[in-house]
């Protein structure tokens, strides 16, 4: 017998949420500036996986980047970025 499974609906609220940061998919020319900026190459940017439900509801594709703001009492705001793959 096969068991059929609902898709997995991600609600959008999450985005909201206090402890989740602000997350932004980069355009290809703000990649490619920030790429030369930091003397790196997309595979050596930290990864996060396509299965990552903020990034499931940007839709961004694998190879895409992107920037994370994340805001600290102490350190201001802080700016990470993260390539995402596809597992």
């Amino acid at each position: 017998m096969v068991q059929k499974t609902k898709s997995r609906r991600i609600d959008p609220r999450i985005l909201r949420h206090e402890l989740v940061p602000e997350h932004r998919v980069l355009s290809l020319e703000e990649a490619a500036s920030l790429m030369r900026r930091l003397n790196v190459k997309p595979w050596q940017l930290p990864r996060i996986s396509i299965n990552d439900p903020v990034v499931q509801l940007l839709e961004a594709k694998p190879g895409d980047i992107i920037e994370i703001k994340r805001k600290s009492p102490t350190a201001g705001t802080s700016i990470a970025y993260r390539i995402v793959v596809p597992y």
